[in-house]
């Protein structure tokens, strides 16, 4: 799998068969080649992938909030 890549003019149209509307990196790739990302994330000291979570744990973790420095700072 290769990724073409292609200057594009910003107004110009993207419009081939079969391949994604280019971006403004000018990347197109097909529906077949993309793949999906997978998340990871540490736990208890070592790095494991979420989609290995059980169902529990998957939610658990959807549910997590990231820390904000400059908010925990004011108090």
């Amino acid at each position: 799998m290769t990724a073409t890549i292609h200057p594009v003019a910003a107004d110009s149209p993207s419009s081939s068969a079969g391949t994604a509307p280019r971006t403004d990196t000018g990347i197109s790739l097909a529906d077949d080649e993309r793949q999906r990302c997978e998340i990871w994330t540490r736990v208890m000291g070592y790095h494991r992938p979420v989609s290995s979570f059980n169902t529990g744990k998957q939610g658990e973790f959807s549910e997590r909030r990231c820390f904000e420095e400059a908010r925990a700072s004011k108090s």
